[in-house]
């Protein structure tokens, strides 16, 4: 098993041609239709078996030699409502989206091919483990809502009992053949707004007849900006945006309304989000009073956690990368404030994200996630991979005992989370 690095490089062309195959067919959160008939196909040329849960994704799963414990291997596959640019950074891509103004633009096309190609070694290799292998292709992470599906599926209809969990990001920041784990939360949690403000319109010239919802969004913002610094203890970071705001048509006339959206984003939601989104809608409510208004949440899920890497999981996975890869691909690992669905399926079962470095100069790879230039250096794939298979044989050979809570919040109530 010494040898799992040279194995994956022998898939490289494989890592490579699925990584393509999804990149030049990319579909939206929701509409993964063609991404999760390609999984399955892949699943079935390697022999394992897999069951499509409808509005949730694709869970395949492999039994070892023996009984032992049960690891969960999750990848994402939507992509997003981008229009991906011909060039990355410096040069033209390898491969580019077929379909215009939908791209891969998060690094998801290199999820899936990573676990895929994780799935055919440990396949092939599952007479000399124990335990069960789980793997979770989930639909429409972008969007958060998918998941559900899966986890109701996973907790109540398949017999399973899930020991832990594996899931890797890919990052622009970092070098390829890196990879970073976090001791702490190495993704932010948050929550999402969309509000209205009501108020009362009527003509410039009197706005002492008015109730303006410019006026009130106006105090709010100004306490949401001083919010941060009363509520949230200095070591605990949070941030809050607003990204839209949409009031009035006429220079004299005072609207009858304005709404307003934006995210905000921590790294504890125990220490800074629980307090900042209880006082967030305090606020709201206080300047409505104060101002003759009243409001409308149009979108407000109850905050999505942060991600959690539970310390023996971030421990063996860094042992992982040194043992497979070698010492020198550990890199030192910042947190990332975007969010990740993973977090809800870190709080069920005790688990580990970390970072596959993709990030290569030379061929103009490493534009932020989410924009038009992002592109990934495919040759990280195989350090991603090795390390993934890495941990999941050596978690499932010592199968250690972790220390583990789960939340008392039902399971509908978790998974509703979102930003």
């Amino acid at each position: 098993m010494h040898h799992i690095l040279q194995a994956v490089q022998q898939e490289a062309a494989e890592l490579t041609a699925i990584r393509r195959r999804c990149h030049e067919h990319p579909e939206l959160s929701r509409q993964e239709t063609q991404t999760m008939a390609y999984i399955q196909e892949k699943l079935a040329e390697y022999g394992i078996a897999s069951r499509h849960i409808e509005h949730g994704g694709i869970l395949g799963w492999i039994d070892g030699q023996n009984p032992g414990k049960t690891l969960l291997l999750r990848a994402d596959i939507d992509a997003l409502p981008i229009e991906e640019s011909d060039c990355n950074l410096s040069q033209q891509r390898s491969c580019r989206s077929h379909t215009p103004g939908v791209m891969h633009a998060c690094g998801h096309d290199g999820h899936i091919a990573m676990q895929l190609v994780a799935a055919k070694l440990l396949n092939q290799w599952k007479d000399r483990w124990n335990g069960k292998i789980i793997l979770m292709f989930e639909q429409g992470e972008e969007e958060s809502g998918p998941l559900a599906y899966l986890l109701h599926y996973i907790e109540e209809k398949s017999g399973w009992h899930i020991d832990a969990c594996y899931a890797t990001h890919v990052r622009w920041d970092i070098p390829t053949g890196k990879i970073a784990v976090c001791r702490e939360a190495p993704m932010a949690g948050g929550f999402g707004f969309e509000i209205r403000i009501n108020g009362h319109g009527g003509h410039g010239s009197r706005p002492d007849l008015a109730q303006s919802p410019i006026d009130c969004f106006h105090a709010f913002y100004s306490d949401l900006q001083a919010l941060r610094m009363r509520v949230v203890p200095p070591l605990s970071g949070l941030t809050v945006s607003i990204g839209s705001l949409h009031s009035g048509s006429a220079l004299n006339v005072i609207p009858n309304d304005l709404t307003f959206a934006g995210t905000c984003r921590f790294f504890s939601y125990d220490q800074a989000g629980k307090r900042f989104y209880e006082e967030f809608l305090r606020i709201l409510d206080n300047a409505c009073r104060t101002y003759g208004c009243t409001y409308d949440i149009l979108h407000m899920p109850k905050p999505l956690f942060e991600v959690q890497n539970n310390p023996v999981c971030a421990k063996l996975a860094e042992q992982a990368v040194a043992s497979y890869i070698g010492p020198g691909a550990l890199a030192d690992c910042t947190p990332w404030m975007a969010s990740e669905t993973f977090a809800i399926t870190a709080r069920l079962y005790p688990g580990v994200l970390t970072f596959t470095g993709i990030a290569n100069a030379d061929k103009g790879c490493g534009a932020n996630h989410h924009t038009p230039e992002f592109d990934l250096d495919e040759d990280g794939l195989i350090y991603g991979t090795t390390a993934c298979v890495g941990y999941a044989l050596d978690y499932l050979t010592q199968a250690p005992d972790i220390s583990f809570t789960r939340p008392d919040e039902p399971l509908e109530v978790l998974a509703s989370r979102n930003i």
